[in-house]
């Protein structure tokens, strides 16, 4: 696809967001930018309001205080929505009677598109097997590459996408990884929310993270990650006594990961290394710790989550974890 130039500015703005459903407060106050040429992962708990933000932002939901622009406008504003925005937020939202094409077509015409822009979305989309088939018998995967070609029929310049990897098998998650990248190369601003930090990580450029309806980090991915590794090392030694206690002493925060294996925070390895040779401590390997875009997620995010399950110990078996 090629971006249609001019058509407007691609970003997405919410500033100072509050949105009440009853006595709950869904959002509060919440603010960030999504820009263009990048790929926006948009994360939080259960229940922290990411849903709700994508349908503020696509005028499905009215704003108690604050607004959400896109390019400048309200969603509502805009004359021609499908040529500026294209949206997927349940891939279920189709009537399962028509066939896939026709489904593009009836969106397509309500936007004066030509159905040689509905093939075009189907090609991009992998649906070409499928164009003439009722989209009620779509498998979940079938149903997001559909719901995509959608979002993309109007040629946006932005699009928000609500979980588009779930059903994906892994040949449709790497389409769908390689499809968001190539989009946000031609300029395009691309919002997705997503529970599965591991495509996120090899996908987002920028991680937008909410808990209980309030910004909680708004970074590049790399940052996050980087912030989450910085200064944590593993150590293995059979003298994990006499290590804790002297790398303690140093300064470190030590933690016993096993009989051989300790974690090490506040110190790098360098240090780690003088201070066990200075105490005389043999050790068989020291190696600097890096996190995972889910390890960081889930440090910023430990004290959002409204559902927390008892973790079992590692090593309890499942029978005994589960009584």
């Amino acid at each position: 696809m090629l971006l249609s130039a001019g058509v407007m500015d691609a970003t997405i703005e919410i500033n100072c967001v509050r949105k009440r459903f009853g006595h709950t407060l869904a959002l509060d106050r919440l603010t960030f930018t999504v820009r263009p040429g990048c790929v926006t992962g948009f994360v939080g708990p259960n229940g922290a309001g990411k849903s709700t933000t994508m349908r503020v932002i696509l005028g499905l939901a009215a704003v108690d205080e604050g607004s959400a622009l896109i390019g400048g406008r309200p969603y509502a504003k805009l004359r021609h929505p499908l040529t500026q925005v294209g949206s997927l937020l349940d891939a279920g939202a189709l009537q399962p009677g028509r066939t896939a094409r026709n489904h593009l077509l009836w969106l397509a015409h309500s936007q004066r598109l030509s159905s040689r822009r509905v093939d075009q979305v189907i090609e991009q989309a992998g649906l070409e097997s499928v164009a003439r088939r009722k989209a009620g018998g779509f498998s979940l995967g079938m149903r997001q590459r559909l719901g995509l070609a959608a979002a993309m029929l109007g040629d946006p310049p932005i699009l928000i996408l609500d979980e588009p990897f779930n059903g994906l098998d892994p040949e449709g998650i790497v389409w769908m990884r390689r499809l968001l990248s190539s989009l946000a190369g031609e300029g395009r601003a691309v919002l997705v929310s997503s529970h599965l930090m591991s495509e996120l990580e090899d996908t987002a450029d920028r991680l937008v993270v909410i808990g209980r309806g309030r910004l909680i980090a708004d970074s590049t991915v790399a940052d996050l990650i980087a912030a989450a590794s910085a200064g944590r090392a593993t150590l293995r030694t059979n003298a994990r006594s006499e290590a804790m206690e002297a790398l303690a002493r140093a300064g470190a925060t030590v933690s016993a990961n096993g009989s051989d294996t300790v974690t090490v925070s506040g110190l790098g390895s360098e240090r780690i290394v003088e201070v066990l040779g200075h105490s005389g401590i043999a050790f068989s390997e020291v190696a600097m710790h890096r996190s995972t875009l889910e390890d960081a997620y889930m440090e910023i995010t430990r004290h959002a989550v409204e559902l927390q399950a008892t973790q079992p110990e590692a090593g309890t078996p499942p029978a005994e974890a589960a009584r």
